[in-house]
């Protein structure tokens, strides 16, 4: 009995070792490059998220011109850098009343009141971080540098691999912009809009990626990867939000509500233009070679291609309509 027994154990260990093998084997047939690529299992970015900026191409002006009854004008609002440090680990757009629901952190600015559980009525009500009193929120996921430890509890708190410092922006540039085949229409009040796709890196395509990198000193190039920026530069995020509204839901769980325009202006058939906005976020360049991660879900390996933003218009009907104005007059206010 004794002998079988010492028999049985380094069968039963080959046994495992080979299902173990099959099991690793199997869950990379299929996969993406990026995801069995060196240091894919620890869900860190990988060398090949990152490109210097050099080396990408600069892009093609746009062939649009606007039109005779375009709305060339823009609108900027003031809402600082998050100072105040609103972070939290909910999408009020994505998944209202479910706490954590992000399962990464957010960034916000405007509304100080903005989490899982706010309303409408709530939202109306609280303060802001916006001159001119401004109370609609827009937020984003937060950068990091995961080689640097963690300090503060906002920045403990996500969990599910996003760890490190998170980088606080040197400039925040929110801006309404026309559309070039038309007037805009006001947009509704509480209107809830998203842009990007969190779920890009496991897409079967890019086209839900929205969002631009890019480096402030060259304008003309921007990629979907992680920029290397000379010394002394800026590193830039871009994301241009969906400008055709259904002209009748402020809020759908398919994001069918909102649509983007055509290259050339023209909104989809039963869709009306409203302002489009463009949220652009400049970090203070890292030294070279510095990891940096966007926060995300898990499986996403903190894909660049993931960045995306949300944005609730909470302005007065009146503020909104100088906002329209302006576009609209082809005025840059």
């Amino acid at each position: 009995m004794g002998r079988e027994h010492r028999l049985l154990v380094p069968l039963v260990c080959l046994v495992l070792g080979g299902a173990l093998t099959a099991a690793v084997l199997g869950a990379s047939e299929g996969k993406r490059p990026h995801e069995v690529m060196s240091g894919a299992a620890s869900g860190a970015p990988v060398p090949g998220d990152f490109v210097d900026i050099r080396d990408v191409p600069p892009t093609r002006a746009s062939a649009t011109r606007p039109g005779p009854d375009a709305s060339t004008g823009s609108f900027a609002v003031d809402c600082g850098r998050n100072e105040e440090g609103h972070y939290n680990q909910d999408n009020l757009v994505i998944s209202p009343g479910l706490r954590h629901g992000a399962h990464h952190t957010h960034a916000y600015v405007g509304n100080r009141s903005t989490d899982a559980f706010s309303t409408d009525e709530s939202l109306a009500a609280a303060p802001t971080t916006c001159r001119g009193g401004d109370r609609s929120t827009y937020y984003w996921p937060v950068l990091r540098r995961p080689d640097l430890p963690a300090t503060r509890a906002y920045e403990k708190a996500a969990g599910h691999g996003n760890t490190g410092r998170i980088l606080v922006p040197a400039e925040v540039r929110l801006t309404f912009h026309g559309n070039p085949a038309g007037k805009v229409v006001p947009m509704p009040r509480f209107l809830r809009a998203f842009t990007g796709d969190a779920v890009a890196f496991t897409a079967r395509g890019d086209a839900g990626v929205k969002a631009r990198w890019g480096c402030a000193s060259v304008p003309d190039r921007s990629t979907t990867r992680y920029p290397r920026c000379p010394s002394g530069d800026r590193l830039t995020r871009t994301l241009v939000f969906p400008s055709c509204w259904n002209g009748l839901d402020t809020a759908d769980p398919e994001r069918t509500h909102l649509l983007f325009p055509a290259a050339n202006g023209v909104c989809p058939q039963n869709t009306f233009a409203v302002p489009e906005l463009r949220i652009t976020l400049a970090y203070d360049t890292p030294p070279a070679d510095a990891p940096i991660a966007l926060d995300s879900f898990p499986e996403q390996r903190h894909s660049p291609k993931t960045d995306h933003a949300m944005f609730v218009n909470v302005m007065t009907d009146d503020r909104m309509a100088k906002l329209v104005t302006c576009v609209n007059t082809g005025r840059h206010c």
